[in-house]
């Protein structure tokens, strides 16, 4: 039976290079010069990676923002993997602290979600969570193709990529 798996899963490499260039420029800038601006890659776990941004004021936090923008738009990183949801924390003075995850693999409130509106669009597949991947199965091409056109129109806030596509 054909079957893909809808998965989610960032380019660490691009990230951690993203990261890199931009520290690179909070050296060079003018705005940084003597102040504690910087940005950092974190791993904690197998899968779970955040980034940490820390700054002087409120205003150098958006601008960190940007830089990082930018520079994972020139890498062809998604920004949709970075989940700036969370806010800014005190860290003592002026100093601020931002913690923002790298969102990697499907969690189940996403998959349900998928799986709803695989069965909404009442297309003749089937679906299983399997781990942090969903996977589809169907008994022709077209179907799945018609599946994951569906799933990009439904699940548009996450950058969900199509792979081991089996025929």
């Amino acid at each position: 039976m054909p079957s893909f798996d809808a998965v989610l899963e960032p380019n660490l490499v691009e990230i951690r290079n993203a990261v890199e260039q931009a520290v690179k420029e909070i050296g060079t800038r003018f705005d940084f010069k003597g102040t504690s601006a910087a940005i950092a890659l974190a791993e904690t776990g197998a899968k779970a990676r955040e980034l940490t941004l820390t700054a002087d004021s409120d205003f150098q936090l958006q601008q960190l923002r940007e830089l990082l923008g930018a520079r994972m738009g020139k890498r062809n990183v998604d920004l949709r993997f970075l989940d700036f949801s969370g806010a800014p924390q005190k860290i003592g003075g002026d100093r601020l602290k931002w913690v923002v995850p790298v969102k990697s693999g499907v969690d189940p409130e996403t998959a349900k979600k998928m799986q709803a509106a695989l069965k909404a669009g009442k297309l003749k597949v089937q679906s299983a969570f399997q781990g942090d991947a969903l996977r589809v199965t169907g008994a022709k091409r077209d179907e799945l193709q018609a599946a994951i056109a569906t799933l990009r129109k439904t699940v548009s806030e996450l950058p969900l990529t199509y792979t081991n596509f089996r025929d």
